[in-house]
C-alpha cells in the first residue's frame, strides 16, 4: 500500500497524469493472464502477447 501512496505522490507533485492510464491498462492486462490463466481461452490470451 505504501506503493501505490509513493506513486500517487510522485504523479500529482510532478503532473505526470499521463501515467495513470498506462498503469491503469497494464493493470487490466495483468488481471486478464492471471484470471483467464486456468480457463479454455488461455491459450487465446497468450497468443495476443
Amino acid at each position: 500500500m505504501e506503493f501505490l501512496k509513493d506513486l500517487w505522490g510522485f504523479m500529482k507533485e510532478r503532473k505526470k497524469w499521463w501515467l495513470f492510464p498506462i498503469i491503469i491498462v497494464l493493470l487490466f492486462f495483468g488481471a486478464l493472464i492471471v484470471l483467464s490463466s486456468g480457463s479454455a481461452i488461455a491459450p487465446f490470451i497468450y497468443t495476443l502477447f
